[in-house]
């Protein structure tokens, strides 16, 4: 991956595509939402599929030569279907908050109500905060994680429902480390006669291995992205019952986009087939292994995690108990400076500014993906606490930073 063609056209972008590929072979990629990609899914995302529009759905195209683009979205589709046993897929959203936005766009009206959870206790933006779309289209009344266990508190989810009367209940979250009882929240919406979107954003590789416990066919709805933990191509998907089919169909082309991406629809194909091989299953559940035993290390060395430790790919460290007067967001910055790359983030409770939090979030699947085994992230635990407690002393940082660099030697990333 010289980029030797960029060069030839424009120097400055290829300088930083080089140095972008060797940022990320001699850092830890911990942020919770990033993966790496095999290179078979770079090279069907860079491929001639960017040149060719495509709009409308398999058989059903607005303009000719998509032969090809009907083969690979239909792949995507059906191997989407055998992953997660969805009734009906759509593969084409760009993201998944454009995932969330066609399920709102098909089945609600603008003032319409959303429950969801609020945003300092994991939800997302997408979810009806008000710097989102969802925030000025819709009504929204956020549920909370209940304060003493760090866990979705369902009782009250179901009591402020019956209060508040909403049109869609919003589940799957962010920044919430444990598992969702979907059939909770699914009673919860039926109770009041409203919709259910599950967001499986973050868990996607996870529930189509079998390690999470999936929503498909409990929620009406369920969204997700598809280069997190199943590290296809970069973008969202829809899941819902066939008689959902056609409004959701509809509410992404032509509600809310026109043609797909379908270089990236390319990488979906490609990776979701990766997704289902016997090694992909074995791969989630070193994600989950390895993420219960980074806050196990982490809980050794005297931090505080949110619900006390984890069932995702994700730990999320409080440090207000251990390093009151450090923020999250200066964490984040000693640890990115030892090549430690993860990112500061709200808690339940949360005293600070979002910009400059209380806490920091860490996910296992980039060095899941690399090869970490338990006693590698042991160790990246250990590193963790040590930039953490020593934040400002340059010697430790310096020292962390070079052990980082003979632990991303030992499981490199991409073969030259």
């Amino acid at each position: 991956m010289d980029y030797d063609s960029v060069r030839t056209v424009d120097t400055a972008v290829a300088d930083a595509l080089i140095g972008e590929r060797e940022r990320q072979e001699e850092t830890l990629a911990m942020i919770a939402s990033e993966n790496h990609v095999s290179e078979a899914v770079l090279e069907a995302q860079g491929s001639v599929l960017t040149n060719k529009y495509a709009e409308g759905y398999p058989g059903e195209r607005y303009y000719a030569g998509c032969a090809y683009a009907d083969e690979i979205e239909q792949l995507a589709i059906d191997r989407a279907t055998e992953l997660w046993g969805a009734e009906h897929v759509n593969v084409q959203p760009h993201s998944g908050t454009q995932a969330n936005q066609a399920v709102y766009h098909a089945m609600l009206d603008p003032g319409d109500k959303i429950l969801s959870l609020e945003l300092t206790h994991g939800g997302h933006l997408s979810h009806g905060h008000p710097a989102n779309f969802t925030g000025q289209m819709y009504t929204v009344e956020q549920y909370e994680v209940d304060p003493e266990t760090g866990r979705i508190d369902y009782d009250g989810l179901a009591e402020l429902a019956e209060s508040f009367g909403p049109d869609i209940i919003v589940s799957g979250y962010s920044a919430y480390p444990r598992a969702v009882d979907w059939e909770r929240i699914q009673a919860a919406a039926d109770a009041v006669d409203a919709y259910h979107l599950a967001d499986i954003a973050h868990i996607t590789g996870l529930v189509a291995a079998g390690v999470h416990p999936s929503p498909v066919g409990i929620a009406d709805f369920v969204t997700g992205s598809t280069h997190k933990t199943i590290r296809a191509g970069r973008g969202g998907i829809v899941m819902c019952d066939a008689e959902y089919a056609d409004e959701i169909d509809q509410a992404v082309f032509p509600g809310g986009q026109g043609g797909p991406l379908m270089h990236n629809v390319a990488g979906k194909a490609v990776g979701f087939k990766e997704a289902l091989t016997p090694e992909f299953e074995a791969y989630a559940q070193a994600v989950v292994d390895n993420a219960e035993t980074l806050g196990e290390t982490l809980v050794d060395h005297g931090l505080s995690l949110v619900s006390g430790g984890t069932d995702t790919h994700l730990v999320l460290v409080d440090l207000r108990d251990s390093h009151p007067d450090l923020s999250g967001g200066d964490a984040e910055d000693a640890l990115t400076e030892a090549g430690i790359i993860l990112n500061g983030n709200t808690v339940p409770g949360e005293t600070r500014s979002p910009f400059d939090p209380s806490g920091i979030r860490a996910g296992t699947a980039g060095l899941t993906t690399r090869g970490f085994d338990g006693a590698a992230m042991e160790e990246v635990g250990d590193l963790i606490y040590r930039v953490v407690d020593n934040h400002d002393d340059e010697a430790v940082i310096e020292e962390v930073g070079e052990r980082v660099l003979e632990l991303c030697a030992d499981h490199p990333l991409y073969a030259e």
